[in-house]
């Protein structure tokens, strides 16, 4: 007997690292620690800020940086996302507890921390769920436009600190590029030399020594050119640094429990955690698209709510995916999630040990670093491919793109979600009807498009391929009656029918009495098991006939000759058919004169 793979039972699927451990080597290992290192300096000064707008005292966002981003690298399924404090999700708490308490009070602290439990709660249920797969109706598409539009952000976001000219805060990307444009005089000088010299230092690194990780580089790059302006210039600079930050670890907490501020903080609830998975599935997704892995939603959706539940009891508020982290991390060369275990594991060490020393580290040489990775979350060939292959792909890509740029963040995701949705919904509900008639050139006539000749003015073959809903019912019903009169024997070739809703069963219910009722009939052929199961649980199959369902074409055409009037068949011009001549032969001349049919018109 062979070792049971004990990976494949139900519940051990649950635990990721048994997933990824074979990935495991002395060579990730490193890689992954030096991205980690890289992803815990870069949380330092982003965590202090994102705090302030969540209207958290400063250090809760390095908190929030800390076991959440441990708790969903284990358990969530990406290997690249790092979870974290992020714009969205702080912007969204803050609007949601101001009007309850004052920003940076204790009782506000308390209902952060309650948010973030009850948010916990209801990811991780939707994973147990399954619901994971509402991840597929972001597009490829959206996902390309939300990243490019989130690289614009970052970088407008860190224009201040490389050039030192004050931005008035909540300006878009064209009001702070236009502010921007109309100060250039106020522009510090030495403050955009360091920027520059950061950005030098990476870009040489990246180019010349692939193997050294050039985000560190370009810090320590950025950082010495600040101590020598501020070292050799007899005059102040300006340069600003992170500052130094408290070394306290993580605190225990205890989110407050109490139904009144439950029921005060459901509301919430779920717009908070839409916003969070949206988000995280959105750059884990992007994640994947460059690293080329295979995605588990539902994994994804239970470490996100993990992390929060968790983090929750570590004075933790609300995390999420990090857009900026994330993409530092994969090009920090991180090959594991171990990749964000470290850097949780390393920022808790770097507060408790050397906080202070941020001090020294320019704003001016973050914004170089940010500048850096903004440029790589740029897709540029598929956003190329994009544009040249499809305007619908196009579209929903664009609008995504422009929504991210000047619409919430969440908004702008689901206005991309929403037009993937209108274009697939228009696109399936026309499900391609064509016609058949049989090749009379051909030696087994062979079926060919009945635009090439001349349909049977008794019997339509028609072919569908697409689904049978209740969207699709008047398309499909306006190209079958596209011919008068129509005529009264349809064959329906549904080997391309995947799926058939109630809509769809009394349709062809309908359709078959409406045709029997005139003397004719409809038959299907090739039908697939689940519509044919539909057609039998509703009862449908009895009105249309079991008997009139085939497995080839020539056998439905054979047994509706058998039903037709020979007279008829043997009066009318048209030989579309095989049976046509047979049914001629066979057939006396009638003593009285029958009026031949109607040509029917060409397909």
């Amino acid at each position: 007997m062979g070792t049971p793979d004990l990976t494949s039972h139900p519940l051990l699927t649950r635990l990721p690292p048994l997933q990824w451990w074979h990935r495991v080597t002395r060579d990730t290992l490193k890689a992954d620690l030096i991205a980690g290192v890289t992803g815990a300096i870069v949380v330092l000064p982003q965590g202090v800020a994102f705090a302030a707008i969540a209207g958290m005292p400063p250090v809760y966002g390095l908190y929030a940086g800390m076991v959440p981003a441990i708790v969903a690298a284990l358990f969530g399924s990406s290997w690249h996302l790092v979870s974290g404090p992020t714009t969205a999700a702080s912007i969204v708490l803050f609007s949601m507890l101001s009007p309850l308490a004052e920003p940076g009070s204790e009782l506000y602290v308390r209902l952060a921390l309650t948010l973030t439990l009850m948010v916990g709660i209801t990811q991780l249920a939707l994973g147990f769920m399954r619901l994971g797969v509402l991840v597929n109706f972001i597009s490829h598409s959206v996902v390309i436009g939300f990243t490019s539009g989130a690289a614009l952000l970052i970088a407008s976001n860190q224009l201040q600190n490389f050039f030192g000219i004050p931005i008035p805060p909540g300006s878009n990307l064209i009001q702070a590029a236009s502010h921007l444009a109309g100060h250039l005089d106020t522009l510090n000088p030495w403050i955009t030399t360091v920027g520059l010299t950061t950005l030098a230092a990476g870009l040489l690194c990246r180019r010349l020594l692939p193997k050294i990780p050039y985000m560190i580089v370009a810090m320590i790059g950025g950082a010495l050119t600040a101590w020598l302006l501020e070292t050799l210039l007899p005059t102040p600079t300006g340069i600003t640094h992170v500052g130094a930050l408290s070394a306290q670890p993580p605190p225990l907490s205890m989110p407050d429990l109490s139904l009144s501020t439950l029921r005060t903080l459901a509301p919430g609830v779920v717009a908070v955690t839409l916003l969070a998975l949206t988000e995280a599935i959105s750059i884990a997704r992007a994640m994947a698209l460059r690293s080329g892995q295979n995605l588990d939603a539902d994994q994804e959706f239970i470490g996100q709510g993990l992390s929060n539940l968790i983090g929750s009891f570590f004075s933790a508020y609300v995390a999420t995916g990090s857009f900026n982290r994330s993409g530092l991390n994969y090009d920090a060369g991180a090959q594991t999630p171990l990749s964000a275990t470290f850097s949780g594991v390393i920022l808790i060490g770097l507060v408790s040990l050397i906080a202070p020393l941020a001090q020294h580290l320019p704003n001016a040489a973050m914004a170089g670093v940010l500048f850096l990775v903004a440029w790589g979350l740029i897709d540029w060939h598929h956003i190329q491919k994009t544009l040249q292959a499809s305007r619908s792909e196009a579209l929903i890509l664009i609008s995504t793109f422009l929504g991210t740029l000047f619409l919430n963040l969440e908004l702008a995701i689901l206005l991309g979600v929403m037009l993937s949705l209108g274009i697939h919904l228009a696109r399936t509900s026309h499900p391609r009807v064509s016609f058949r008639i049989p090749d009379p050139e051909h030696p087994r006539r062979r079926f060919m498009s009945a635009s090439q000749g001349t349909e049977c003015p008794r019997i339509r073959i028609a072919r569908v391929d697409g689904s049978l809903f209740f969207a699709a019912i008047g398309a499909v019903q306006k190209q079958l009656e596209q011919h008068a009169p129509p005529q009264i024997h349809l064959v329906l070739v549904a080997s391309g029918i995947n799926f058939i809703d109630l809509s769809g069963a009394e349709f062809l219910a309908q359709e078959a009495g409406k045709r029997r009722l005139a003397g004719g009939s409809l038959s299907i052929v090739r039908l697939k098991e689940l519509p044919r199961a539909t057609l039998e649980r509703g009862g449908f199959l009895k009105t249309i006939g079991a008997e009139n369902l085939y497995n080839a074409k020539l056998d439905a055409i054979q047994t509706i000759f058998t039903r037709m009037d020979p007279a008829g068949c043997a009066a009318c011009p048209w030989r579309v058919f095989a049976e046509c001549e047979a049914i001629t032969k066979e057939t006396p001349e009638p003593t009285a004169r029958i009026l031949p049919l109607s040509p029917p018109l060409a397909a």
